[in-house]
């Protein structure tokens, strides 16, 4: 049976860490995203509280946390500020390829240091040249022996001026495009690591962004997460877990727009009454409140597939486009509700905005979620319909009388006309198609 409520465990947990997202953090990011800086203490605190790296499994010292549980988090950290929820739950991206390789000893070397102190693990797969599409990527990775000598660029890349470690993505050869790609997990302090200034963006910028570039970087066997031919691969399963955080990351900044405008249009009074007496402000709201929460089923669900073992690839894609689209429609509502405040530096909307609109681009586009369902869709979707062709919409013929049961009808392929009769026509009647463009339909024929 279907249960759409959270565990007493779970509520607990989204209690526990909406009142330290409320206490600690909301009152620091204003100022840091004005400095542009990525507040490594909060990090820290966050860290001590137990909400960042929970879903490291218990095996290598971890708490062993769900995808539930992160969706429950990071929703909450995002509520009050979605750069410092994005550089919380970067490590968990820069974990899950540690997490989801086969090679158990780099396992047992990083995961419980991880776990243990308070260490930076960065996800670089795009590059200056290419993101979404990561069979295009060119840094390269040449064997030597066992090992890979890394050369090239990567950007983009969230965290990686205060990364510790990394999840590397490059390619043997690019001509090779899936086939040639493999990944590592690199050290920061190797010889030939140089990070990049942090790159000035638009909005999240309590979240730090750069590049990063490896000049012989040498990587040594232990350190392969995944040979080539297997890294497009892991890259991919990475996504199809880490993209319901996305969407969790769009729920919560859209819940907060929502909560503003609430506030607002219950106090500010235009035209002899309050904002939330008028209709269309009213209509606004609701439109609000039913994509937010529509939106949080779509990521509970993807989350819930991966937790229990199913492919939460399609899931994923639905709770990251329609997440992350409703968060940018409903904070572009609160600001009009808001009207000329929401656009001023003194009410929390243009940060929102800022926010907010980056959600649709990083972890694969909504351009590319859209290819991916298209492909399910045109692909792997089985209908339930009959096709066209077969379709018995037999007008005229009263099913219920027992003489219907042997009358024939035929269906032109290219109008749809039905035609009773123990034969076809020699031409349809409407599109004049010959005889051969008609299928029966009625009474229906046994499967092939």
């Amino acid at each position: 049976m279907l249960n759409f409520d959270l565990s007493p465990g779970q509520k607990e947990l989204r209690d526990q860490v909406r009142r330290f997202a409320l206490a600690e953090i909301l009152p620091a990011v204003w100022h840091y995203d004005e400095t542009d800086e990525i507040p490594l203490f909060l990090l820290r605190k966050a860290f001590d509280a137990g909400f960042m790296n929970a879903d490291i499994p218990v095996k290598y010292g971890g708490k062993g946390l769900g995808l539930i549980e992160a969706v429950i988090l990071t929703e909450e950290i995002s509520a009050v500020c979605p750069g410092v929820a994005t550089s919380i739950f970067d490590n968990s991206l820069g974990m899950v390829p540690l997490i989801l390789t086969k090679n158990e000893g780099v396992k047992e070397k990083y995961l419980p240091e991880i776990a243990r102190e308070f260490k930076r693990i960065c996800f670089a797969t795009s590059e200056p040249t290419m993101g979404s599409d990561v069979a295009s990527m060119r840094c390269r990775a040449e064997k030597q022996g066992d090992d890979y000598i890394l050369n090239g660029t990567k950007y983009w890349i969230t965290n990686v001026g205060v990364a510790d470690y990394m999840s590397v993505f490059a390619t043997i050869d690019p001509a090779k495009k899936h086939e040639g790609i493999c990944a590592f997990l690199v050290e920061r302090n190797w010889d030939g690591v140089s990070v990049g200034r942090p790159i000035p963006k638009l909005g999240q910028r309590a979240s730090n962004t750069a590049g990063i570039n490896f000049k012989n970087v040498r990587v040594p066997a232990e350190n392969v997460l995944a040979q080539p031919g297997s890294g497009f691969v892991l890259a991919m399963k990475t996504f199809s877990r880490t993209r319901p955080a996305i969407g969790a990351f769009a729920v919560g900044t859209a819940r907060s727009a929502m909560d503003y405008a609430i506030d607002y249009a219950k106090k500010r009074r235009a035209f002899g009454g309050e904002l939330a007496n008028f209709e269309a402000i009213q209509f606004k709201l609701a439109d609000m409140y039913q994509k937010v929460e529509t939106a949080r089923l779509l990521v509970w669900k993807a989350a819930w597939e991966a937790d229990n073992g199913r492919d939460p690839t399609i899931s994923a894609s639905i709770a990251k486009v329609y997440a992350t689209e409703t968060a940018l429609e409903v904070a572009n509502e609160a600001l009009q509700i808001f009207g000329g405040y929401g656009y001023t530096r003194m009410f929390p909307i243009e940060k929102i905005m800022r926010d907010t609109r980056l959600f649709s681009i990083y972890e694969g586009t909504s351009e590319v979620q859209r290819l991916i369902l298209a492909g399910h869709v045109l692909g792997k979707y089985k209908p339930v319909m009959p096709a066209l062709e077969d379709l018995p919409m037999v007008r005229g013929l009263d099913l219920n009388e027992p003489a219907a049961k042997n009358k024939k009808a035929w269906r032109c392929r290219m109008c749809g006309h039905i035609h009773y009769g123990e034969e076809p026509p020699d031409e349809c009647p409407y599109c004049f198609f010959p005889k051969t463009a008609f299928k029966r339909v009625w009474p229906p024929q046994a499967p092939a």
